[in-house]
This record gives structure tokens, C-alpha cells and sequence, in this order.
């Protein structure tokens, strides 16, 4: 059977993702000042995917392609990438973009402990330099002298970071099985109603303005989501996740053009440090990943 491995492909989904996920995020810090509750933007967050999918599907007749033998391996994957998601869009709330992003960018560190200390897997001294690369990284960024930096934010930040690691390797999980569409829809349909329970407490009025914003947070959620649960089908979470460092970049242009924010010099110094430390992993997982492929058979063998 040949390799669904397409690695080019992998990379460039995962680049427009980072793409549109800045873009989403900076439209749930724009709520967040026009004093929307985060779990009202989440639950519309998912809901409006969900429906649009649904709808999607049903006018093409194509409703089966929800069928899903894994019911329970979703309902978990939902439930962890919920409280992910609200990490992930509470921290842009309490840090400035830039800082916020570089935070999330030591997923792999998290990555490399928890294949280490929940999956047994051996890790050599090339991946335990980047994880403490890593965490001198965040060091710099969120130092005791850097006032500009709630310490609660960077636990927010941290702490996406871990499930972001986490819900990586599910979704590779569920790749080889369960093609993006269905992987998506399920996360959206069944973290909603779970989100609903919230809205008879934090649910506001919102102007024509407020609902365009929670709309463009749902269509780019949507598709960031779907390009990035793609790109693991076609390229493991070692290769693709190098192209999340894009989204540094987005967010410290939208940070400048929408918040006149630009990062001090302890970010630009801290921000390489994470970002090698990253690639340094992905690298020594692409080695490992050629390492445990079969030789081809020589020309003797073939004889």
C-alpha cells in the first residue's frame, strides 16, 4: 500500500492554518475588549462550524461522511481541545499577541516530556537539550522583571501550550482513520452543547459590529482547523508543526496594525531560543522517523 505522506503538502496546509488562526485570534482579543465573556465566543466558536458543516454536507447529500466508528475517541478529543481552546483564546485576552504566541510555540517541548514520561519513549540528548532550550526560552520572555507580563497570562500560556502538545498527537491518531471533515465536525458538535451550559450566565447583547466579529471568528476557526487537522494526515506532527513559527510573524504584525503593540527586546531575544528549540526537535524526529524506515532491498537481495 503506497504512503498517504505527501510532506510539501503537509506544509503548506499548516502555513495558510497559522494564517487564519493569527486572524482568529485577533478578532477574540478585539471581543474580549468589547467586553464579550470567552465562553460565549467559544461556544459560537463551535457552533457556527458545525452548523455550516451540516449544511454543507446535507445540500451535497453527503451526510454519511460523518459516520464514525471512534465515537468515544472524539468525545475525548472534544473534550481535551475544549479546555485547550480556552487557554489558547484566554491568553490572548491577558498577553499581548506576540508574547502570547511565542508561549505557544514550546509545544513540542511539551511534546518531547509527555512521549518521555507517559509513553515510556526514549529520549536522547539532542531532544532534552531543546526541551531545556525551551524553557530558558520562556524564562527570558516571562521573567521576573518583565512587568508587561502577568504571571497569570504566562500560566495561561504555558498551559496551552501542553494541550496544544497533547491534542497534536490525538489528532494524528484520528488521522489515519477519520478524514479532516468528519475529525472537525465532531470536535465542533460535541464541545457545544457542553459550552451552551455557560451562555444563561455570561450571554450578552451584541451590535451588527460584535456579531460580524463572532461570525469571522467561526469561518476563520473553521478553516484554520480543518488545514491543520489535514496537514497531520498527510505529514507527522515532527514536520508540520515547524510551520507553526509562521504565526510569530502574524502576530507581531497585527499586534503593530491593530493594538500598537510591538515586543521589547527580551521577546526578540527569548522568541529564537523557543523557535530553535522546536526546530531542533523536529529535526531529531524527522532522523528518527528515517532511522526506523526499512532498508530498500539491495540489488543481490533482488536477484
Amino acid at each position: 500500500m503506497p504512503s498517504r505522506e505527501r510532506p510539501f503538502l503537509a506544509l503548506g496546509l499548516r502555513l495558510v492554518a497559522m494564517a487564519m488562526l493569527s486572524t482568529m485570534l485577533v478578532l477574540v482579543k478585539l471581543t474580549g475588549e468589547r467586553g464579550m465573556p470567552l465562553p460565549e465566543t467559544m461556544f459560537w466558536r463551535q457552533t457556527l462550524p458545525a452548523l455550516m458543516l451540516l449544511g454543507w454536507l446535507g445540500a451535497r447529500g453527503q451526510l454519511h461522511r460523518l459516520r464514525t466508528a471512534r465515537p468515544w475517541v472524539h468525545f475525548r478529543r472534544a473534550m481535551i481541545g475544549t479546555a485547550g481552546m480556552f487557554l489558547t483564546l484566554g491568553v490572548v485576552q491577558i498577553l499581548p499577541l506576540a508574547e502570547a504566541t511565542v508561549l505557544g510555540f514550546t509545544a513540542p517541548v511539551f511534546a518531547v516530556i509527555l512521549s518521555a514520561f507517559l509513553l515510556k519513549e526514549r529520549v536522547g540528548p539532542w531532544r532534552w537539550t531543546a526541551v531545556a532550550m525551551g524553557l530558558l526560552g520562556i524564562v527570558i520572555i516571562a521573567g521576573p522583571n518583565q512587568t508587561h507580563l502577568p504571571a497569570l497570562g504566562v500560566a495561561v500560556g504555558v498551559g496551552a501550550a501542553f494541550m496544544v502538545a497533547l491534542v497534536s498527537i490525538q489528532l494524528r491518531d484520528l488521522g489515519r482513520t477519520e478524514e479532516p471533515l468528519t475529525v472537525v465536525f465532531y470536535f465542533s458538535a460535541m464541545s457545544a452543547p457542553f459550552l451552551a451550559l455557560f451562555l444563561f450566565r455570561t450571554g450578552v447583547h451584541h451590535d451588527a459590529l460584535g456579531w460580524l466579529m463572532l461570525g469571522g471568528i467561526g469561518l476563520a476557526g473553521l478553516g484554520a482547523q480543518l488545514l491543520m487537522t489535514a496537514a497531520l494526515r498527510f505529514g507527522p506532527v515532527s514536520s508540520v508543526i515547524v510551520m507553526d513559527y509562521s504565526q510569530f510573524g502574524w502576530a507581531t504584525l497585527w499586534g503593530w496594525l491593530v493594538f500598537a503593540h510591538l515586543p521589547p527586546a527580551t521577546t526578540w531575544i527569548g522568541a529564537p531560543i523557543v523557535i530553535a528549540a522546536g526546530l531542533i526537535i523536529a529535526w531529531r524526529e524527522h532522523v528518527r522517523h528515517r532511522q526506523q524506515q526499512p532498508s530498500p532491498p539491495t540489488a543481490s537481495a533482488m536477484a
